[in-house]
This record gives structure tokens, C-alpha cells and sequence, in this order.
């Protein structure tokens, strides 16, 4: 019997692979997620600095497509709490006027202009019977007399606020705003006293929106001190008259238009404040 020539093979165990690609992708998955955790979970964005990520990146109100009438669009806000303004002018001494503004739930932020816009925050401008003067960072602005002239003339100036981001605040689609009338320059100098006395400040502010009918913030009540200066700011999403009862105090109210009534509060009693066309209550005085 002849014997088999054929080699034996022996068969060696296969090693598996090591796990080089599973650790990669694990490493790199992970530093992903890491990346992403450093930053709030989201993609970073350039801003100015002192600004955070959240407020370059954030968004409040709700941008409309109608603008001011100057190019800027309109950001809307609820009423409750929105951001208002008054102005006030009174003659300089030597040149043109000093403007006062007044404002509520706002600040002006001349560091972060052209940044978000943030609720509350940013800046006025003036206009001139619509004609745009100049940007305002703070209360108070000197308006010379050339500045007047070269816009053409005119007497009704109007105070806007803005967002940091150029936008123009707005209440039921109407910008945040107050107007009042340019006085001619005075010739003598005044007194500080004389001119506190020309332009009395006042004690209480109600400020009311009339829209679809409805009043906000609802009809209550406002105690006022007998004596006190007291001033009404209405705008009324329709044309209208504003009338305070007892003190036979009136003022009309054009259509989507803020209209400021201010009265000395020298009687006592309940005195309703409200609408004639359209027969709303809009608040009562009660002044001791």
C-alpha cells in the first residue's frame, strides 16, 4: 500500500481586527457633542463684544412688513409693558430748543446700536412734520435753530424709540411714539425757574390703548393727590374724541395716533375718563 504524498495544511485561528475605525468614530462623535455643549447646543455667531450669544442671536416681538414711514420696519410688542415715550421742548437761552424725552420700560444703549434687538433697549429719533433731524442716545438733546431751517421748517416734532437693530418699536402696529409743537426760540434768556414753570412736569402718567373695542389695560382705577399734574396718554386704533368728565376736559383722537392730555387735578371726587364715539370707559380718577 502506497502511502499519501499530499502535505497536511494546519489551520491557524483568525484573529479579529482591532477595533481601530469603532474607536475613531467614537472619539470624533464625541467631540462633536462636546463641541456643540460649549456653546448652548447651537452654532456660534459673531457679536459685539460684552454681547452674549443669546442676545446677538435672540428675537422679541414680532417683525411686521409695514414700516415707520422712514424705512424702518416695525417690531411689534404687546401693550402691557411695551416701551413709551413723552417729549417735551422748551426754548434755549442762547439757541434752538432743549428736548426732553421721558421714557418707561426702556433704556437707551448707545454701546450696543446696531447689535439685537432686545425688549426695552435702544434709541429715539426725531422727526420734524416727518422730516427725520437726528438720532437720540439719552434724555436730553440740544435742537439748534439751523438744524430747523434745514430740514425746511415746521413745528410738529415727534419722538420715535427704536431697537438696538434699527426696527422701530410698535404697539398694535403703530409705532412707539409722542408729538408736541416747536415753540418759537426766545429772544431773552430765562430763569430755571421760569422755564420749570413754562414746562410743568407731571405727577402721574396714565397711558391707555384703545384697540377692536377693547381697552388695555382694563378699566380700574388711579388715585391722585388733589393739586397734582396729571397726564393722559390714549391712542385709539380709530378716529375718536377723549373726554374726562367733571373737569369738561377734551381732545381729539385721530386714528392710530398717541394723544397727550395733561390737566392740573385741582377737584375732588370720581371722575371717569372715556370715549364719545365709540362710548368706552378707559379709566376713573379718583382724587383726594
Amino acid at each position: 500500500m502506497k502511502r499519501s504524498t499530499t502535505p497536511s495544511l494546519s489551520v491557524r485561528p483568525v484573529r479579529a481586527p482591532r477595533p481601530v475605525l469603532a474607536a475613531v468614530t467614537v472619539l470624533t462623535a464625541g467631540a462633536l457633542v462636546f463641541g456643540a455643549s460649549a456653546c448652548g447646543g447651537r452654532a456660534t455667531t459673531h457679536h459685539k463684544p460684552g454681547t452674549s450669544h443669546e442676545q446677538a442671536g435672540g428675537s422679541v416681538g414680532r417683525l411686521l412688513a409695514a414700516d415707520d414711514g422712514s424705512g424702518n420696519r416695525l417690531r411689534q410688542v404687546d401693550a402691557e409693558g411695551a416701551p413709551s415715550v413723552t417729549v417735551a421742548v422748551r426754548p434755549d437761552s442762547e439757541d434752538g430748543w432743549n428736548v426732553h424725552l421721558s421714557v418707561r420700560n426702556f433704556r437707551f444703549t448707545p454701546d450696543s446700536v446696531g447689535g439685537a434687538a432686545l425688549l426695552g433697549r435702544g434709541h429715539a429719533r426725531l422727526f420734524l412734520d416727518g422730516h427725520p433731524l437726528a438720532r437720540v442716545y439719552g434724555s436730553w438733546y440740544h435742537l439748534p435753530a439751523s438744524l430747523v431751517r434745514s430740514a425746511g421748517g415746521g413745528t410738529g416734532l415727534t419722538a420715535r424709540l427704536y431697537a438696538d437693530d434699527h426696527t422701530a418699536w410698535a404697539v398694535n402696529a403703530t409705532p412707539v411714539q409722542a408729538t408736541t409743537s416747536l415753540a418759537a426760540p426766545s429772544a431773552t434768556a430765562t430763569s430755571p425757574e421760569e422755564q420749570r414753570t413754562a414746562t410743568p412736569q407731571p405727577d402721574t402718567t396714565v397711558e391707555i390703548v384703545v384697540s377692536h373695542g377693547r381697552v388695555s389695560p382694563d378699566p380700574g382705577r388711579t388715585e391722585i393727590e388733589k393739586g397734582r399734574i396729571v397726564e393722559l396718554r390714549v391712542r385709539s386704533d380709530r378716529a375718536d374724541t377723549l373726554h374726562v368728565h367733571g373737569y369738561d376736559k377734551e381732545a381729539r383722537l385721530p386714528a392710530g395716533k398717541t394723544v397727550t392730555l395733561t390737566f392740573t387735578a385741582d377737584r375732588s371726587g370720581l371722575f371717569e375718563v372715556e370715549t364719545h364715539e365709540s362710548d368706552l370707559l378707559l379709566t376713573q380718577l379718583v382724587v383726594r
